[in-house]
Formats: structure tokens, C-alpha cells, sequence
């Protein structure tokens, strides 16, 4: 049976002030403080996974350690059929050019070793969201989120991030970069993940 959480104050491992506020409005109704990792000062820890869990556990665990309260982490990232579900937990690591990252770039990359595969479209794919929330005491819950339809080219769409110009959901015919922000969260992976988090932790 999934623990449930019971505090009052939850850390979300994570310096990004997008998500964190995105967590912040789902844990509103149940008078949660939800803080960040960068407001506690804590170091982004190497993330040495070979799995989208393996690494959302490495950064749950780490905060939780280093502050004593419980920590909510994630990682995501974009699994293509036909590239043996590359690039997978190396989603960010296909963008890094050593001076940020350029998703154009990566987006092109993935296009480029899809069409060297040889593999006929649709070329199938999933947007994948691993959370785990981790108490100080070593235990941890995993909640997987996922997102199944497509990689299309050309590019498509301003909105979003990373690979969502190119990623087109299953029952829709619009990628996720020309989807409205709100709608996307609605349906994507981490509202799949986050659906299952709150029902297991606060349900």
C-alpha cells in the first residue's frame, strides 16, 4: 500500500520555477508548502541513471537526505520506437552543446538518425514522467507517467519545450508545440504521473 503523505511542507527537487509552480497550484487544495531546491540551496545532483526512475530516485533521495524533509523529484524525457527508445533518459543530454541547450538541434538529431534507420512512419513514440517522492527515512514511492503518439517532421509549433514541436499525441492531429499550454497539461505525461501521485499520496 502507497504511503501517504503526511506533512505540511513538501521539497520539490527541482530548480526549474516552472514546474515547481506547477506542483505548487496541484498541492493547493491539500495545504501543502511546497518549496524548491534552489530557495534550500542544494547542488544538482549527477544524475547516473540508466532509467527514468534511477535518476528521479537519485534526486528525491539526495534532497530528502540533505534537508530531512520529504522530496518530490522527476525525470522525463522522449522514447522513439524506432530508435530502440533512444533518446530516453539522454532526452537533455541530445541538446547540450556545452553552452546550454538547443533543442532545434536535438529535435534535428532524432529526425536525422530516424531517417538513417530506415524505418517507415508513423514513427511511434512516448513522452515517459517518473515521480518519486522520497521521505528522509529511506522509503520512496514511484508514480510512472506516460504520453503515447508520434514523432512528425517538419517541426510544428512555438509553444512548449524541448521535443514538443515534433511530437504529436495519440487522438490529435496538432504536435504539442502548437497546443495550448493548459490543454497540454491536461493531458500529458506528468498529469498522467501527477494524477497517480496525488491519488496514492493524498487520496
Amino acid at each position: 500500500m502507497t504511503r501517504k503523505f503526511e506533512g505540511k511542507k513538501l521539497l520539490v527537487a527541482t530548480h526549474n520555477r516552472g514546474k515547481l509552480e506547477e506542483i505548487a497550484d496541484l498541492l493547493k487544495p491539500y495545504g501543502v508548502e511546497v518549496v524548491g531546491a534552489a530557495e534550500m540551496d542544494l547542488p544538482e545532483p549527477e544524475e547516473t541513471g540508466t532509467t527514468f526512475v534511477e535518476n528521479a530516485r537519485i534526486k528525491a533521495h539526495a534532497a530528502a537526505q540533505a534537508t530531512g524533509l520529504p522530496a518530490l523529484s522527476d525525470d522525463s524525457g522522449i522514447a522513439i520506437d524506432a530508435l530502440d527508445g533512444a533518446p530516453g533518459v539522454y532526452t537533455a543530454d541530445w541538446a547540450e552543446t556545452g553552452n546550454g541547450r538547443d533543442f532545434v538541434m536535438a529535435m534535428t538529431r532524432a529526425h536525422d538518425e530516424l531517417t538513417a534507420s530506415g524505418k517507415p512512419e508513423p514513427w511511434t513514440a512516448r513522452f515517459c514522467c517518473t515521480l518519486v517522492l522520497a521521505w528522509p527515512d529511506g522509503h520512496d514511492e514511484v508514480f510512472p507517467g506516460v504520453m503515447e503518439g508520434r514523432v512528425v517532421w517538419p517541426m510544428r509549433g512555438d509553444q512548449g519545450h524541448g521535443y514538443d514541436p515534433v511530437f504529436e499525441p495519440q487522438g490529435y492531429d496538432i504536435t504539442f508545440g502548437e497546443m495550448d499550454r493548459w490543454e497540454k497539461n491536461k493531458i500529458s505525461h506528468r498529469a498522467d504521473a501527477f494524477a497517480k501521485f496525488v491519488t496514492g499520496c493524498f487520496g
